[in-house]
């Protein structure tokens, strides 16, 4: 089903019951190689405010559950937050890719990103998933402090960013007990301070670390673009951690990119097995990613490895043979 779902969406082309019984065969090698598996998904972007792909997505990750796959979403709010404080006539500030947060947003971020995790487990379970809601400060699961970036070159004071919060540390025993009950945490970037203040945690933040505390199967990050872009606006399908960094370096990787590829490059360099940044305005990019060869955005993995492509055509040479 999820495979003739996808051909379906990107092609208008008639798919006929063969080939339906063949797409069904190659998703199974992956069905069957990610069984178990821990996918953290930061689901944003376009898939976020398009009701058809918001419903492509509910139907994605129920999907995943169901054929046994260990599915976790985090998600931001960054355009609905906007929306709301510009009705408010409060002007948005954003210093390196993060949203500057005073007291008055924190109250706008809170309220929007509750009201969208409700939304997103709503999705999921209509769709015969079973998807929880989480905050970080339930249990204190995401420990947090205050968020201060230090100078750039040529800079001499620090940046300030408000209540935007630094992760100190996750506890996963909440994750996984849902996990072993049956349940999709669906958890939105909320975290608690010593003193049980809340801080607005950058989405990308929050599933790279909950990636690599959990040494995650995959880091899955929807975006609104391909995928990482070359400086000649090119698609890079694949990349290592060393290279990643060069483009850090180059100033190829700017703006809203760096704390995405910041949380990709860090939990492949400490447990993740790969990180995968797809488009998220594609029909069931998530399902393309996961259950077939085409791919939909670039993927990251350690210099060491393991290397998604090979672990893949051990999967399918496996299925040849028994």
């Amino acid at each position: 089903m999820a495979a003739i779902l996808i051909r379906s969406k990107v092609s208008s082309s008639p798919i006929s019951p063969s080939q339906k019984a063949q797409i069904l065969a190659e998703a199974l090698p992956y069905i069957r190689g990610f069984h178990g598996k821990t996918f953290v998904i930061k689901y944003g972007g376009n898939a976020m405010t398009d009701q058809s792909l918001k419903d492509g997505f509910g139907r994605d990750v129920a999907m995943l559950q169901l054929v046994g796959m260990n599915p976790i979403v985090v998600h931001g709010g960054g355009p609905q937050i906007t929306d709301l404080l510009e009705k408010m006539g409060v002007q948005s500030e954003f210093r390196r890719g993060m949203r500057v947060t005073d007291e008055k947003t924190m109250n706008v971020v809170e309220m929007v990103v509750g009201e969208l995790n409700q939304e997103i487990v709503g999705l999921i379970n209509q769709n015969g998933g079973k998807a929880v809601g989480l905050s970080g400060q339930d249990g204190h699961f995401i420990h947090a402090r205050k968020m201060v970036l230090p100078p750039l070159e040529g800079e001499t004071e620090e940046t300030d960013l408000g209540l935007v919060g630094d992760i100190e540390r996750i506890d996963t025993e909440l994750i996984n007990l849902l996990h072993t009950k049956g349940f999709i945490p669906v958890v939105m970037p909320i975290g608690v301070g010593s003193e049980g203040e809340a801080y607005n945690i950058n989405a990308d933040v929050v599933a790279g670390k909950l990636a690599e505390a959990l040494k995650a199967e995959k880091l899955i990050l929807m975006t609104n673009t391909p995928g990482v872009l070359d400086k000649h606006g090119t698609l890079v399908t694949g990349l290592t951690a060393s290279e990643i960094e060069a483009l850090f370096s180059d100033g190829t990787i700017h703006g809203g990119m760096l704390p995405k590829l910041g949380a990709a490059l860090h939990a492949v360099k400490h447990g993740a097995k790969s990180a995968h940044v797809i488009d998220g305005r594609v029909p069931n990019a998530l399902l393309l990613e996961v259950l077939t060869s085409e791919g939909v955005g670039t993927m990251i993995r350690s210099d060491e490895g393991p290397h998604f492509l090979a672990d893949t055509r051990r999967y399918l040479a496996g299925s040849v043979t028994e």
